[in-house]
């Protein structure tokens, strides 16, 4: 099975930024834990801060033919239209986790 882990905006910061809201595991933790956890799995993990890459990262991994996406829109989630079509235009099922 192929997953990708996408994550959005400011997401790079977890660890350091305002811990006392996001806790003290970095990213890379999370992605190790992951990777630890399900190792019958092929995790793809990506992260960026800009719109247009996570929508281009999305169209890819529909392209790739991945099993499914678990995606942190982080700050996108309410605001991106964009985004939310370009969800519903791609094949594999993903799932919306913060």
């Amino acid at each position: 099975m192929t997953l990708l882990v996408l994550n959005g905006p400011n997401l790079n910061l977890l660890g350091t930024r305002e811990p006392d809201t996001y806790g003290s595991t970095s990213l890379d933790a999370i992605e190790a834990r992951l990777d630890d956890a399900f190792p019958d799995v092929d995790f793809s993990f990506d992260q960026s801060n800009s719109e247009g890459t996570l929508i281009d990262r999305l169209h890819t991994a529909h392209d790739a033919g991945v099993d499914g996406v678990v995606f942190n829109p982080g700050g996108y989630t309410h605001t991106s239209v964009a985004l939310r079509d370009a969800v519903a235009g791609i094949d594999p099922p993903v799932v919306e986790v913060h």
